[in-house]
């Protein structure tokens, strides 16, 4: 089977089967791999403010975590092919949930579509991705570190969503009632190669199907670890690093949920309920 290309017949973002290798090789690793425990929490917590009791869950990956196994009674592990096809039988579960298993989906709109057609109507769908300034100071390090030695960049750091973006993503996909927040975390390190060895360990090494090659220059690794610790590392010369983990929560749509009442259906004006004089702007000349 091939991998996944986009319509219009360009290379994907993501290289499906170097992700492939990256998820392997961090199973295969001893690292303690804080992020996922961290996003895993972060999940029970916002589930844990469901009232609601789910019977079936889909759990998009490989491996369900402990924390989340009590918020449903029976679990379905499926996961996204080289195609970014889910393999999940549509229309199922009363709840789906992701840890980080969409961060190297080039359709994410796509995928989440078929998330929506695999839930019941009104079943939950939750997940954990890394957005926003995720890894910016790698990223700045490994731009001016090219720049300097070699006269360009190449793809280094995956890009990373914004938690507004996504928001609108869920809206695409056809989930209602979507919301998305950041739980932003700074970790500090004695040294570099503790972050690179911490990066395979979660799977973060670079799958972008237009990464270079070939191996680091050593040039080019002396100036991405001066300008590293020039310009990214706290007094006490710790490095630091940024992770922003993003989550979603979106509804299947169901008749039963809240809609948003239509423009200038309103019984009161808002100055009446806050208690105050309403002024009237200005008429433009």
């Amino acid at each position: 089977m091939t991998d996944f290309t986009t319509q219009a017949g360009r290379p994907p973002l993501f290289d499906f089967a170097a992700s492939a290798r990256a998820r392997a090789r961090a199973h295969a690793l001893a690292g303690e791999r804080f992020l996922d425990l961290g996003a895993a929490e972060g999940l029970a917590d916002r589930l844990a403010a469901v009232t609601r009791k789910f019977a079936h869950g889909l759990w998009i990956g490989d491996a369900l975590p402990s924390e989340i196994t009590p918020f449903a009674q029976t679990w379905t592990c499926a996961d996204f092919g080289p195609q970014e096809i889910l393999d999940a039988p549509p229309g199922q579960f009363d709840i789906a949930v992701s840890l980080f298993s969409l961060q190297a989906i080039n359709d994410l709109p796509g995928a989440l579509v078929q998330i929506r057609h695999a839930l019941k109507p009104d079943g939950l769908f939750m997940a954990a991705l890394l957005g926003g300034g995720t890894l910016s100071e790698l990223r700045d390090s490994f731009a001016h570190a090219e720049i300097t030695t070699r006269g360009g960049v190449s793809p280094r750091v995956s890009p990373f969503a914004d938690v507004r973006d996504l928001g609108g993503l869920l809206q695409r996909g056809g989930f209602a009632l979507p919301v998305s927040d950041v739980e932003r975390l700074t970790v500090r390190y004695g040294e570099f190669f503790a972050l690179v060895r911490d990066l395979r360990s979660h799977a973060l090494t670079n799958v972008m199907t237009e990464r270079s090659k070939q191996p680091l220059r050593r040039d080019t690794l002396a100036a991405l670890l001066a300008h590293y610790a020039s310009q990214h590392a706290d007094p006490d010369g710790k490095l630091r690093a940024r992770f922003d983990v993003l989550y979603l929560t979106g509804w299947s749509p169901h008749d039963s949920q809240q809609k948003p009442l239509k423009p200038g259906s309103a019984k009161s004006r808002l100055a009446q309920a806050l208690g105050t004089t309403e002024t009237a702007l200005p008429a433009k000349s």
